[in-house]
């Protein structure tokens, strides 16, 4: 039990369970919605945002954030232009990402490639207090808008045409999720890292599935 009495040790607890929180209600609505590669796609393009933090000098999860927030709104308009093949905007999405990782990796002569090869992998025990806040920042944002449109999301995730008729912005909550999915992955990716976020989002809510018989039940 003397682990526990160590900082890295307790930050560690407190980000893993903070993350149990937010990434099933994220997942459900994915799965749901057949967006499930959209968390591999946004993983994928936040190495750009890492890059580009590492190259410039500033904190990586900011522009990381910014990256993502940017990309996320991209897929929402592409999902609306591509209605038929909404996989296209996710495949566009992910190859253009990585090339401009690699480009801005290449840029600065090798000297980054160590750092993002962290975010890759992550460090669940090197969590900065930092990190605590903004995953409990996100993990009340999250509750209390799931609290407040669970009814309105459930509708616009079966039939959107039925919650268009009802007069739910329909577009606004399509970016919002996807702004919130990708700012929750660059949040998590430092301590997950980049290649097994997407099975924490979507595995939860995967395996809920085959579990549970309701939609509530999910939850």
């Amino acid at each position: 039990m003397e682990m526990f009495f160590y900082g890295l040790m307790q930050r560690a607890f407190q980000a893993s369970f903070l993350i149990s929180l937010i990434t099933p209600i994220l997942g459900l609505f994915l799965v749901l919605r057949r967006q499930s590669l959209m968390a591999d796609t946004l993983s994928h393009v936040s190495l750009s945002g890492v890059a580009l933090g590492l190259l410039i000098g500033i904190n990586p999860t900011w522009t990381n954030i910014l990256v993502v927030i940017i990309i996320a709104t991209l897929l929402a308009f592409l999902r609306q232009i591509y209605r038929t093949y909404s996989e296209i905007s996710i495949a566009i999405l992910m190859s253009v990402g990585m090339a401009v990782a690699l480009v801005l990796m290449e840029i600065s002569a090798g000297g980054i490639t160590l750092s993002v090869t962290q975010f890759l992998f992550g460090s669940i025990v090197t969590i900065h207090k930092e990190q605590i806040w903004m995953l409990l920042g996100l993990t009340i944002i999250i509750g209390l808008l799931y609290l407040i449109y669970r009814k309105p999301m459930y509708v616009l995730t079966f039939d959107e045409e039925t919650a268009f008729k009802a007069g739910l912005p329909i577009k606004t909550m399509s970016i919002l999720f996807n702004v919130l999915t990708g700012v929750t992955i660059a949040v998590i990716m430092p301590i997950v890292g980049a290649l097994l976020v997407s099975a924490i989002i979507i595995l939860p809510a995967a395996i809920s599935l085959r579990l549970s018989k309701s939609f509530y039940g999910v939850n």
